[in-house]
């Protein structure tokens, strides 16, 4: 692959200029055209320094980055093209002409050069960098080898539906959450910095103690407008240790597993990742991969380093000639349900279908969660809006309210 320089211009007339790593001059005309620009110049760049920067744009294919949906909608449509008979080359030019999404266009153009060119299309997808998972690519290269290209693609775009689903469910149901903790912080920051220095001087006139309320909101206040920057940096400390732990490989499966025991939250995240586990594994046995290889990938996709681990730890057992559902169960992280329903699938042969059902039983169960949390989130915090607010009102005014009531007894 050679990395080239390019200049275009958009049809409003806008210049864009970038670099691109590619096997060609025309390799490169076709992705540019792809993304319906008008080349202006094309030319390799020159040995050196950049070679390095050549490995880094090709491993991101320099196509920009797919959102989910367009991969889901590119897998559906081609399946459904190749189910009708369409040739994969056409049914590749079909798709880049027809996306909406200039970076989707470009990664179609890129496969069908490479397919053109005489690549497999697991090779092909493979070459688009992080486009394309582990996973995707497995399940085209047990399709290829198994000649059911548009059974498996028709698979997959079940599998990323259904994961795309679950994951918007999920957002929708903490968007109220966050967006109305974001408001509880914001209104509690204003009264403490706009309102509450406004009776300062009026506490000061009274010449009378303060309570101890209006005394530690009166600190507070003065803190956040004079010591912004360390209040800030005593807050966000903690989050950056915790950030740099996570990032390390044992901080990472120590907070992985700690995240699956937290109360409630635990739960979801426990579900969420016996759903991912069961569908993603099945659907890969149910592709042909074989069992190690689907494994691995579980593994790599589990979201999650204890569940990784424990995976692992089968594919180990597995190679060992011993059974899967026992290093599962020697985890602690998988129910009994799960375990036993995976040994009864691996003694009558009928694994990807008990572990479809049980990820069909866990994505049920993180909705149903989430449902009721949803539920039971919108008055707890309209209580933590309740006692931040009326604090810092109650901080204000109970001075105020002493001094009227001596002022009334003394009359």
């Amino acid at each position: 692959m050679t990395l080239f320089e390019y200049a275009a211009r958009e049809r409003a007339g806008r210049s864009i200029r970038g670099q691109v790593a590619a096997a060609s001059a025309e390799e490169v005309l076709s992705l540019l055209r792809a993304r319906d620009l008008a080349v202006v110049r094309v030319r390799p760049v020159r040995a050196g320094a950049r070679a390095i920067l050549s490995k880094l744009i090709h491993a991101r294919s320099g196509l920009g980055r797919v959102k989910r949906v367009e991969l889901s909608m590119f897998t559906r449509q081609l399946s459904t093209m190749l189910a009708a008979g369409l040739p994969i080359l056409e049914a590749l030019d079909v798709l880049s002409e027809q996306s909406e999404s200039a970076a989707m266009r470009g990664v179609c153009a890129h496969v069908a050069v490479e397919v053109r060119n005489g690549g497999d299309l697991s090779a092909a997808l493979e070459s688009c960098g992080r486009t394309f998972s582990t996973l995707y690519v497995s399940m085209v290269r047990a399709g290829e080898a198994s000649g059911q290209m548009d059974e498996i693609l028709e698979r997959l775009a079940c599998h990323l539906e259904d994961g795309d689903k679950l994951r918007s469910e999920l957002r929708s149901a903490l968007t109220y959450p966050v967006v109305s903790l974001g408001l509880v912080v914001s209104i509690t920051a204003f009264l403490l910095i706009g309102v509450v220095p406004g009776f300062r001087d009026v506490f000061q006139s009274l010449d009378s103690e303060l309570p101890a309320i209006t005394t530690a909101v009166l600190g507070l206040s003065d803190a956040l407008r004079e010591e912004w920057l360390t209040c800030v940096g005593v807050a966000m400390a903690p989050l950056l240790l915790l950030w740099f732990l996570r990032r390390t490989e044992r901080g990472g499966e120590f907070f992985d597993r700690a995240s699956l025991r937290l109360p409630v939250i635990g739960e979801v995240l426990s579900q969420v990742a016996l759903a991912r586990f069961s569908r993603t594994f099945a659907t890969l046995v149910r592709a042909g991969v074989p069992i190690l290889a689907a494994l691995e990938i579980v593994a790599d996709t589990a979201g999650n380093r204890a569940i990784a681990r424990s995976v692992r730890a089968c594919s180990d057992s597995v190679q060992a000639g011993n059974s899967l559902s026992e290093p599962l169960g020697e985890s602690r992280l998988f129910p009994p349900m799960v375990v036993r329903m995976v040994g009864i699938g691996e003694r009558t042969g009928a694994l990807e279908s008990l572990l479809e059902k049980i990820g069909e039983f866990y994505e049920g169960r993180v909705r149903a969660t989430v449902g009721s949390l949803t539920s039971l989130i919108e008055p707890v915090l309209i209580a933590v809006m309740g006692v931040l607010v009326g604090g810092v009102v109650l901080a204000v005014f109970l001075p105020i309210l002493d001094i009227v009531g001596e002022l009334g007894a003394s009359g």
